[in-house]
């Protein structure tokens, strides 16, 4: 399972601190307060002159970085030492959960050291030296550098599907007609994405109707994206960084080793964090196999000859974590009208960045011909009985009746016939497709706090 990689990847970097860091250490930046490396030495007697220095010269800022500390030491008593020195410090008894130390800290003000982010680079570059491109004093951050948690693997220790091999639909003998998969259209382009492959794999890079594209797959934040790379003269190449923001995986683009945050698409951290860069989304619909291939039987799918070995059956990935309400990664905030793992349809749309909207899903099968306006667009949603969720724009039309299946009446007795990418009536006058995706509430909640919700 893919949550038991996740706990061996985790496991594996205790080992990392046996021996002393302090001489490692020399390779960071003056400016950084060596005092913290210190703490980590096997150096009993300096280990314990570092955390009185630490005591007595106290900061907010110290938090963090020993927060990251304590999952990579292997030595107990130096944790229960740690987290002694938190707890006089800061009054809190958490003892050793560390999510609540968390929980505890984002609520705080913002207060970090200037040397943190060379420290953050220098802690997990001893994981993966890549990591070490990610944080440096001179790279920009519109996120807070202490919500930036390391998600138990390498970069790209989820591999990304690049260019994968598809099948067409009747060789795709594999699936069964319940199965989940993500579909998109481009430009006649028809592929499904199972999510039994894509729960081990979290990104598929390819290029669909010649157009270079990257799907997300978030799978503690329950959304599956699908950005275009391309901007103007530069194609992003994205890879898995290994590190999450809110639950939430962080992308990162080989040329510039930013990191970007999945549900936005747009970069955070490094070069590109404050160039004003937003990928263009893509539609996707979440539906059955069965159901996608009726609509589209020429559509293509994903091969599991995916070049590795893992067990692709339905549900196998993350099944303890989806079978629960609890999250792996705590984040700041929650909102409790849904539960944390119920699904809600989530638009943004660029033309109205700050206007967010989140409908339940269990609103939506209630509600399979939903209209609605974001700003001065107006939408209709059209759900159907496999639960896939489809948004086209609506302008002024007034839709009254839908089959159920591919045709839809106005109020004026006008027919129209849907597919993938529009709406199209008797006249051929055309609503376009809007883009469109699931997320899990606490997810969506978390990365749109302002965020309107149907439910």
């Amino acid at each position: 399972m893919a949550v038991k990689i996740l706990v061996i990847f985790l496991v594996l970097p205790l080992c990392i601190f046996a021996g002393d860091p302090v001489a490692a250490a020399a390779q960071i930046d003056d400016r950084f307060v060596p005092r913290l490396v210190q703490v980590m030495s096997a150096d009993e007697q300096l280990s314990k002159e570092a955390m009185i220095e630490l005591s007595d010269t106290w900061q907010l800022s110290y938090v963090a970085p020993l927060l990251e500390m304590v999952s990579l030491i292997r030595n107990r008593q130096r944790v229960i030492q740690i987290f002694e020195l938190l707890r006089t410090h800061t009054g809190e008894s958490f003892n050793s959960d560390i999510q609540s130390w968390y929980n505890w800290l984002w609520n705080q003000q913002y207060e970090i050291a200037p040397e943190y982010a060379e420290y953050k680079a220098w802690l997990f570059a001893n994981i993966d030296p890549k990591f070490r491109a990610y944080f440096s004093m001179d790279r920009n951050s519109t996120v807070r550098l202490d919500e930036v948690r390391w998600g138990g693997v390498v970069q790209d220790g989820i591999p990304p599907l690049r260019f994968p091999e598809m099948i067409d639909a009747a060789d795709a003998d594999y699936l069964d007609d319940r199965d989940i998969v993500f579909g998109v259209e481009i430009k006649g382009d028809v592929r499904a994405y199972p999510k039994r492959i894509l729960a081990w794999h979290e990104m598929f890079v390819d290029s669909i109707a010649g157009i270079p594209v990257i799907g997300v797959y978030c799978t503690l934040c329950g959304s599956m994206i699908v950005y275009e790379t391309q901007q103007g003269d530069t194609n992003y190449r994205m890879g898995t960084s290994g590190f999450l923001y809110r639950s939430n995986k962080l992308m990162y683009d080989q040329d510039t080793q930013s990191l970007w945050n999945t549900l936005w698409g747009k970069p955070v951290i490094g070069p590109l964090a404050e160039q004003n860069i937003q990928l263009k989304r893509r539609s996707v619909v979440t539906t059955t196999w069965g159901e996608w291939r009726r609509r589209h039987p020429d559509t293509t799918v994903l091969s599991l000859n995916t070049g590795h070995q893992r067990d692709y059956g339905e549900g196998v990935a993350y099944r303890d974590y989806f079978a629960t309400d609890e999250l792996m990664f705590n984040v700041p905030e929650l909102d409790m009208r849904l539960k944390n793992k119920d699904e809600v349809l989530g638009i943004v749309l660029p033309e109205y960045p700050d206007q967010s909207l989140a409908i339940a899903v269990e609103y939506l099968s209630g509600h399979q011909l939903l209209h609605g306006e974001i700003g001065e667009t107006r939408f209709v949603i059209i759900t159907d009985n496999s639960g896939a969720s489809r948004v086209f724009e609506a302008n002024t039309t007034r839709f009254t009746d839908w089959n159920g299946d591919d045709i839809l009446t106005d109020e004026r007795g006008q027919r129209w016939q849907l597919s993938e990418s529009r709406l199209i009536n008797d006249q051929g006058l055309e609503l376009l497709r809007l883009p469109a995706h699931r997320a899990f509430w606490f997810g969506w909640y978390s990365a749109y706090n302002q965020t309107r919700l149907i439910h």
